[in-house]
């Protein structure tokens, strides 16, 4: 299928559906008017873009291999996961391999690369691979910070495909969603037994460190080892000035020695970054 050839069959079909019911009585108007249809100020432009091609980091179980990974992210980092089938191998990025080797040198970093990167997999997979290599159970081992409740309940989502999937209806790393969306009967669960992976918005984890009902949390965060902000870009002037301090305020509450920070953006300068 040509896309050029779609278009104009589409602006076709359209422009005779606009000028069907286009009457002049003034021949001055008429030609004005079909004058600006031929110039196409009812339609824009076609828009070409480029879809880019990333550096292959190697595959999944190439690093388990190398033994930068543990053994169970080859099961758990599947692509195309569902309750029928055990998806295929999986394949990272550069930029992905990456931010996992700057994690396995405790650095904090932030990673900066296109939309439809598979950034959150350069935070998602050291994660999973610390709690594995550690244990489950120990309480809060990382909080991801998201901007909105949507990109949060994605992400939800996709980690639900990863840790679900293949392992009996029991998660190998355990995660949850702390936010304004959820029921009291859920926020009691999760504060009863705290997740390994926590993921919340800024907002509510400001409330966190504030209400004495969810002191909770912060008490089980003591191995607190990731703090992740997803949208880097998105905490500037001064929201950006009060994340700083909340992070500040994070670190004293958890009293986590080990705490790194990770940020991601696709709209700041492409890279990776460490410290």
């Amino acid at each position: 299928m040509d896309v050029f050839d779609l278009r104009s069959q589409l602006i076709g079909d359209y422009e005779s559906f606009v000028t069907s019911f286009l009457q002049f009585r003034d021949q001055r108007i008429a030609t004005h008017v079909r004058d600006q249809l031929a110039d196409g100020h009812l339609w824009p432009e076609p828009m070409v873009g480029l879809n880019p091609s990333y550096e292959s980091g190697g595959t999944i179980s190439e690093l388990v291999a190398d033994g930068r990974l543990h053994p169970s992210c080859a099961d758990i980092f599947r692509v195309g996961k569902s309750e029928s089938s055990g998806g295929s191998e999986m394949r990272l990025h550069r930029h992905q391999a990456e931010a996992i080797e700057a994690s396995r040198r405790n650095a904090n970093y932030v990673l900066t690369t296109g939309t439809g990167s598979g950034k959150s997999l350069g935070y998602i997979v050291p994660i999973v691979d610390h709690v594995l290599r550690v244990g489950s159970g120990k309480g809060i081992q990382a909080i991801v910070v998201y901007p909105m409740n949507a990109l949060a309940n994605s992400q939800l989502e996709e980690l639900g495909k990863f840790l679900d999937y293949g392992f009996g209806g029991k998660r190998p790393v355990t995660f949850g969603r702390y936010t304004g969306q959820e029921t009291r009967e859920e926020k009691d669960a999760i504060l009863l037994n705290p997740p390994d992976v926590l993921l919340t918005n800024y907002v509510m984890l400001e409330l966190i460190l504030t209400r004495v009902r969810d002191k909770r949390l912060i008490s089980s965060a003591g191995n607190l080892r990731f703090l992740v902000l997803d949208e880097l870009h998105t905490y500037r002037g001064r929201q950006g000035a009060d994340v700083a301090f909340l992070i500040r305020r994070l670190r004293q509450a958890s009293g986590s020695t080990q705490l790194k920070c990770v940020g991601t953006s696709a709209t700041m300068a492409t890279g990776s970054f460490t410290e």
